[in-house]
């Protein structure tokens, strides 16, 4: 008998952070690396909500909090919601949570049942189908291509919902792809929802800010009221204020999964960092001068990255509308062979191979659902993002 439980054979560690890790071990031993792997804003968090965490500090609030969240962090996510959604939820209505990725655990553990459904559009962010299978449930994968823009049709949707779907899953913008969901699209998969009572839908809202050319963000249960009562939307503080290392993520949802939720976080982690919680809380209360700041930035990079990836022979790089990554394919190198003799079979090969003979981190495409592509996160500066195109440039131009 195995010691190790058996639901860990279901999933795999996360492919980013494999990637991001060799890249740090090879430039230990003294390798140029430039890693864009890694889905983290090269910012400092910004100096009014530093200060208001080193202010929680000194006025002591260092103890424990209610399990999910101090009423005053829940007010202002509230008052959040009802500010830039249009979204009326009360304080038991939200949960906080160790960051985004706990409040999706939460609510998949807390909800599915052995050969549960969730539809999961690919490409996909990495944690979504493993937080599935580690709950019991089987993750629905549904490829969105190139040719329909990464984003999830109403017809695939619908086709896709089986008598045991439980969620449905949407992120816009996307991480891998940055693909963000326009109004009239995100209605026409409300509308494909509306004809399924029993399916929910958990909402990835985390890049909600990060949206480029004008583009609105919209989330489903601001597009259809009616839905309400069956959406979690999540959302936290990590890439709109650089807040990453302070872990608060939050979700608003119909009150018995809250409570369902909550229950599950005061058996695992209990209160998520009771300074963190003060630091968040101004962050959503304060100035946001920050956001629309750093939301120029990386449309300067974004800019920057499509055109130098669409200047290499090989790749094909749509033009995100939001968060900070790319998504280009790499169909045309398929079957090539590096400068150094490496055959490209795939995109994981690719990656390696780029890897090792240019010393540029990115993640394959495998690892999100679809291939032939990968990743590339352009949150790092523009000088280190010039470099690391001319480095794919010459690679691409090497293969043959």
């Amino acid at each position: 008998m195995s010691f190790l439980a058996d639901r860990l054979a279901r999933i795999k560690p996360s492919p980013t952070i494999a990637m991001t890790t060799r890249a740090s071990e090879m430039r230990a031993q003294g390798h140029d690396i430039i890693s864009l792997s890694a889905g983290e804003p090269d910012f400092d968090t910004p100096e009014h909500i530093r200060d208001a965490g080193k202010a929680a500090i000194d006025a002591g609030h260092t103890r424990y909090t209610p399990v999910d969240g101090t009423p005053s962090l829940k007010r202002a996510i509230c008052d959040k919601f009802a500010r830039e959604n249009g979204l009326d939820y009360a304080p038991s209505q939200v949960s906080v949570g160790t960051g985004g990725k706990q409040i999706l655990f939460n609510a998949l553990l807390a909800t599915l049942d052995h050969c549960d459904e969730v539809v999961i559009p690919a490409p996909y962010w990495v944690s979504y189908p493993d937080m599935v299978l580690l709950a019991g449930g089987v993750p629905v994968i549904v490829e969105c291509g190139i040719a329909d823009g990464f984003r999830l049709t109403p017809q695939a949707l619908d086709a896709a919902i089986t008598p045991r779907t439980k969620w449905l899953i949407l992120n816009s913008p996307s991480n891998p792809s940055g693909a963000g969901y326009s109004r009239d699209e995100m209605r026409a998969l409300t509308d494909v929802m509306l004809r399924h009572p029993d399916v929910y839908i958990l909402s990835d809202d985390i890049y909600e800010h990060l949206v480029f050319d004008g583009f609105e963000f919209v989330t489903p249960a601001q597009v259809e009221p009616q839905l309400k009562d069956r959406v979690l939307t999540m959302n936290g503080v990590s890439k709109a204020y650089a807040m990453t290392g302070w872990r608060i993520g939050y979700g608003a949802g119909p009150e018995s999964l809250i409570r369902a939720m909550a229950k599950l976080q005061s058996q695992s982690t209990s209160n998520p960092c009771s300074i963190s919680q003060y630091a968040a809380e101004t962050a959503l209360t304060g100035p946001q001068d920050y956001v629309a700041e750093s939301r120029d930035v990386f449309q300067r990079r974004r800019d920057l990255v499509v055109a130098g990836l669409n200047a290499c022979p090989g790749i094909d790089c749509p033009v995100p509308q939001g968060a900070f990554y790319v998504y280009p394919s790499i169909a045309a190198l398929i079957g090539k062979t590096s400068a150094a003799g490496t055959r490209i079979d795939d995109d994981e090969a690719f990656a390696n191979a780029l890897l090792d003979e240019t010393g540029v981190a990115v993640v394959f495409g495998a690892a999100f659902g679809l291939s032939p592509h990968f990743r590339i996160s352009y949150a790092t500066s523009d000088a280190q993002l010039t470099e690391a195109m001319a480095r794919i440039r010459r690679f691409c131009e090497g293969c043959n």
